[in-house]
Parts: C-alpha cells; structure tokens; sequence
C-alpha cells in the first residue's frame, strides 16, 4: 500500500470509522464528512475503502484509508499511528467493524466463535486502548459504540453476535463512568434490524423492506455527536417504525 500523504485541516475534529467499507460504517463516514470533519476510514477491504475515500473527497470532504483488520490485535495501535501522523489526534471513534454467523448454537463451530469475537469484541476493545489514552490527556473526545438490540432482545441463531455486542454493550457502560470526569462521551448506539449486508442475507432477505436504512442510523449518530457539549445521549436504541422483525 502506497503512503498516504499527511492531511491537515485547521481545526477540524479527527474523526475515526471502523468497518467503514460498508452499510452503517460507510454512511456515518459520510455524514461526518458533510460537517467538515476530517475522516479515517479502517475496513479490510482497500478498494471499497478508497472508492468510500474518493466518493467523500468528490463532495468536497476530507477522508483518508487506511486498510486493516482489527482481529489482528497487534496491528491496532500501528493503524491508529498512521491516521495520527496523516491526520491528528482522533476525537471521534465510530467502533462499528463486526462480522456475524446466523447458525444455531449448536452448528456454530469454535472457530468460527472465536473469529466473531476477536473482531466484535476483542478488536473493538483494541481500538479504544489505542485511542482512549490521548483522550484522557486531551481531556475530551467522543466514542460511539455501534453495539445492537441483539445485545437486549434474543434472536435465534446469533449467539456468537449476541455474546459479543452484550460485552461491548457491558464495556462501554463501564467505560462511559470511568471517562466522564475527563470529559469523554460514550454512546452506545443499539440499532434494531437495519438493512445491511450482514442482515439481509438468507432468510434475513424477506425482512428488508421493514429495516432501518443504514443512513438513517448514521444521521441518528451524527445527531447525538452535534449535541451541546453538557448534554449526552449515554445511550439509544434504534427500531425500525414498522416494529420488531422475529
């Protein structure tokens, strides 16, 4: 991968998307791009990441790629060096990067439990050791957890999901009161079926009319993000209006 010339714009709020290649990820990078931040894209695909990066800079924003998988532990702390030296301290995380299985229990092999959770949930905790550090120091910053009513409500066949958004839910309760007093947001955001690769594949496909489109989630995170700085929304579920989908 070439290198990435360094990107500097005076005063803008740095702001850092995982799983940006697609779906909610994809959408919310846009949406903080329209605002003038400055946006670091990390998927695992570098092409839907440099057509996402040439797509914003197109309108006019300022976006940067950065292709890495965030199950690789050890890579994390080299990417978020990266956007730092290209771009700036982060100030925004959107820890949004997961993968899924739709298969019962049973039929979920260890494998592939573990390969959901060291992306949903141990690579998602990576990302916020990489960044909460220079938060702290900054005394400021915003994390949104893109968590999941998978993580309130049971859905058959998502155990190894479910298992890993109600730690990240967990998580980033804890971590919500442990930052507050250096003045660092954490929102959960829990979106309820949302029309995505992940759920709209399979018998998911039937449903699709009924989800929530994914920009219709990323202008709900952008909202809260443009609150006033005393006001928080610790935490939000999302629904689509037309009701649960079984």
């Amino acid at each position: 991968m070439k290198t990435q010339r360094s990107l500097t714009v005076p005063n803008a709020p740095v702001v850092w998307v995982t799983g940006a290649s697609r779906g909610i990820g994809r959408e919310t990078a846009k949406q903080f791009a329209s605002i003038g931040c400055v946006v670091c894209l990390t998927a695992r695909s570098s092409h839907d990441l440099a057509t996402l990066a040439n797509e914003i800079r197109s309108l006019g924003g300022a976006a940067l790629a950065f292709p890495a998988d965030i199950s690789h532990l050890p890579g994390v702390n080299r990417v978020v060096q990266k956007i730092e030296n290209a771009a700036g301290p982060i100030d925004v995380l959107i820890c949004n990067a997961g993968v899924t299985s739709f298969k019962t229990f049973q039929k979920t092999s260890l494998g592939e439990f573990e390969r959901i959770v060291r992306t949903n949930l141990l690579g998602s905790v990576a990302c916020l050791k990489a960044v909460v550090p220079g938060m702290i120091k900054r005394k400021r910053g915003s994390i949104f957890n893109v968590v999941s009513h998978a993580a309130l409500r049971t859905f058959e066949g998502a155990s190894a999901y479910t298992a890993t958004k109600a730690g990240m839910l967990g998580v980033g309760r804890v971590l919500r009161e442990e930052l507050r007093k250096y003045n660092i947001k954490v929102i959960n955001v829990l979106p309820g079926p949302t029309a995505t690769d992940m759920w709209s594949k399979g018998d998911q496909k039937k449903y699709r009319k009924r989800m929530m489109s994914p920009k219709s989630v990323a202008e709900t995170i952008l909202s809260i993000y443009r609150l006033p700085d005393d006001v928080v929304s610790d935490e939000i579920l999302l629904r689509p209006m037309s009701g649960n989908i079984s």
